[in-house]
């Protein structure tokens, strides 16, 4: 079974984003799959891996309870996501590096497909406020796993239409399991001074669906619940079957904390919105000191702020920033991002978790600096959800990038 939650690898998109157009109409239709055998309850191989989901042949919609600091909305658990294991508790990831997507939002709003993405936005929430970056793991871990999801699988396929079909398909279970009324209807709420036993709580989130969960703690306090499926058919259109889990039903203790969501929740990286009040984390950016802790990459072009540096190192004119960690070294500092590492490789800006020797910048006028010079280039300014290689080589479009303490 998967466990993204602090270990979200850094991995590399050896692919810059197969790039779509502002509004985009999928034309690729999902294979048909009629008299399809379930999922993980085969006898001999099946060979059309685009109407029966293998080796990832049980489905897990998982979600979380976070209390503090607390995301989404405080009677609802949120979104973590949807991930094929095969069928005995091991499971495959980082299927497809040339899917590996940094634009997730920009492809579900070039596909129309605004109501999903306001609702992700409430549901799917991360911990440390980057929803872009956390939306962007759980795609290109697991979602790249789904056999039924391949770009062959779809006639006259269209770019990132999986992509969209993953996130709608993942948000529609999402909304048949709502976990807090489950608990709720057995008289299970949050607490601050109540425990719940263990085996109570996994009964009331069994009994809607006549099967067995697996529950999650962290310190005593529950903050998981894992659904298993299998699936008639392909994940996009197929019937979603409730299942047994796979493994261990819970690392619970016998006695568990069901906390209230408290605090202040996690602010988002983005160049508009300010960090939440209160003591800064571990790894802030010193006030005033530029490219220091954590931050944003902000590109200013033709005289105007105009989107940011994403995590694979390239400029994005729309969506979310991504979030990078400046660190001392030697006369200047490193940059990491959520993909790892950033290196100027063959003269382009490149994170990924394949640099091994980082270039060291420098900071001149509060603008980040390669061998002293600010300036850096593309062949264009990118629109909608394109994105542009930086380059220190001379291009048509100069720009510079700037430092936003988060």
């Amino acid at each position: 079974m998967s466990f993204c939650r602090g270990v979200r690898q850094a991995v590399t998109s050896s692919f810059s984003a197969a790039l779509i157009a502002s509004t985009t109409v999928f034309a690729g239709t999902p294979a048909s799959c009629p008299n399809t055998p379930l999922s993980c309850h085969n006898t001999t191989a099946v060979a059309d891996t685009c109407c029966f989901n293998a080796p990832g042949g049980l489905l897990l919609q998982t979600q979380f309870w976070d209390s503090n600091p607390p995301t989404g909305p405080n009677d609802s658990w949120t979104v973590h996501g949807l991930w094929p294991d095969n069928c005995d508790g091991t499971y495959e990831q980082y299927c497809d590096p040339n899917r590996q997507y940094t634009n997730v939002s920009a492809i579900i709003a070039a596909a129309g497909k605004t109501e999903l993405l306001t609702y992700m936005n409430k549901y799917w929430k991360d911990y440390q406020g980057d929803d872009e970056d956390f939306w962007e793991h759980e795609w290109d871990k697991h979602g790249t796993c789904i056999s039924t999801l391949e770009p062959g699988c779809y006639d006259k396929y269209t770019p990132q239409q999986e992509v969209v079909a993953y996130f709608q398909r993942t948000v529609d279970l999402y909304k048949t399991l709502d976990s807090y009324a489950f608990l709720a209807a057995k008289g299970i709420t949050p607490s601050t001074t109540t425990t719940y036993k263990s085996e109570n709580i996994q009964k009331a989130l069994a009994e809607p669906r006549g099967v067995q969960v697996t529950i999650r703690c962290s310190k005593g306090e529950l903050n998981e619940v894992w659904y298993f499926y299998n699936v008639r058919g392909s994940v996009e259109t197929g019937s979603f079957v409730p299942a047994e889990p796979d493994g261990a039903k819970s690392n619970c203790p016998a006695d568990v904390k069901y906390l209230p969501k408290m605090g202040t929740p996690p602010s988002p990286p983005t160049t508009t919105k300010t960090s939440s009040t209160g003591t800064p984390p571990t790894g802030t950016s010193t006030p005033g000191v530029p490219f220091s802790g954590r931050g944003t990459l902000p590109v200013t072009s033709g005289g105007a702020t105009n989107g940011c540096i994403i995590s694979g190192g390239t400029w994005y004119t729309t969506g979310t920033c991504a979030t990078y960690t400046a660190t001392a070294s030697g006369n200047g500092f490193t940059l990491t991002s959520s993909k790892g590492k950033c290196a100027v490789t063959n003269n382009v800006l490149t994170c990924a978790s394949t640099v091994t020797d980082p270039t060291v910048f420098t900071a001149v006028a509060d603008k980040l600096a390669y061998n002293g010079v600010t300036n850096f280039y593309t062949a264009s300014v990118p629109t909608g959800s394109v994105q542009a290689p930086v380059s220190v080589t001379q291009q048509a479009t100069t720009l510079t990038i700037g430092w936003k303490s988060s």
